[in-house]
């Protein structure tokens, strides 16, 4: 059997660095970018089979994973979800529309997805379900509320469907990045002026520092890592006999669930309010 593996988000990247290191160990990988424009760009790229897939859209989830399965033939032995965008801004300066639309983007999408690739799983008798969630679904920072939210609510809810499949042959992981290399910060900064009024609130001073920190190019921190190193972590989750509940991935990830266990959360507050906007 050759594996078979549809990831989203793909543009970029984690999801494009992910589907091309597993196309070059002999996976059939159909990646999926949310953008018509982005399907040719992958395809340029070397990446032999692409398709459309908005995980804002029903009708493009739907119509995505039909076209992966008439690659695949019918079947498909993984899922990595990949696809999510941060938007950035404090809690009370949030427009309950840009909160859907993140909830729409990095949470409802993936469950519809997954819900529709499990019953092939299901019906097949095997798989493997991967999501890529964050630090930020482990610890909470400040001026990423919408993301934080999220990232929380993803964390839950591929922790409670890895226990409902404990007694099928699906597996089921997360991923956890810190600082990784990507277009992630760039989309950001798109999203804060787009849904943020940041000359009319008290926070203009974080603001401020958000979008210098958004607008700079490159690694922000000496903890950055490539997006190879998600994708290692990935190759375990699939390959290995034994794929791991829970994948740390850079330090600041694994200093935060070491804090947030033996912290109290004052400290742990002081800790994540010094990471700034």
């Amino acid at each position: 059997m050759r594996y078979s593996i549809l990831i989203t988000g793909c543009s970029t990247g984690i999801g494009f660095e992910a589907a091309k290191m597993l196309q070059e160990r002999d996976f059939l990988v159909v990646a999926s970018c949310r953008k018509a424009a982005d399907v040719d760009d992958l395809k340029a790229k070397g990446i032999k089979h692409v398709v459309q897939l908005d995980l804002a859209d029903s009708a493009s989830i739907a119509k995505g994973l039909e076209d992966t399965l008439a690659i695949t033939n019918g079947e498909l032995f993984a899922l990595f979800n990949n696809g999510a965008y941060g938007q950035p801004g404090a809690v009370e300066d949030l427009p309950i529309e840009a909160l859907r639309a993140q909830f729409e983007g990095n949470f409802f999408g993936t469950h519809e997805l997954t819900k529709k690739v499990l019953k092939v799983m299901l019906a097949q008798g095997y798989g493997r379900i991967v999501s890529n969630s964050s630090v930020l679904g482990l610890v909470a920072a400040p001026y990423r509320g919408a993301y934080n939210a999220s990232k929380f609510a993803l964390e839950g809810l591929i922790d409670t469907l890895r226990l409902e499949l404990a007694d099928t042959p699906i597996t089921v992981s997360l991923i956890e990045p810190g600082p990784i290399e990507s277009r992630f910060r760039a989309n950001a900064l798109l999203a804060l002026n787009a849904h943020i009024d940041t000359t009319n609130s008290r926070h203009q001073a974080g603001y401020k520092e958000a979008i210098a920190r958004l607008s700079t190019e490159g690694a922000t921190s000496s903890q950055t890592l490539p997006a190879s190193a998600v994708v290692k972590k990935l190759i375990h989750a699939l390959e290995s006999t034994r794929p791991r509940a829970h994948y740390y991935v850079t330090l600041p990830t694994y200093a935060a669930v070491v804090m947030k266990r033996v912290l109290p959360t004052c400290l742990l507050d002081w800790v994540m309010r010094r990471q700034g906007a």
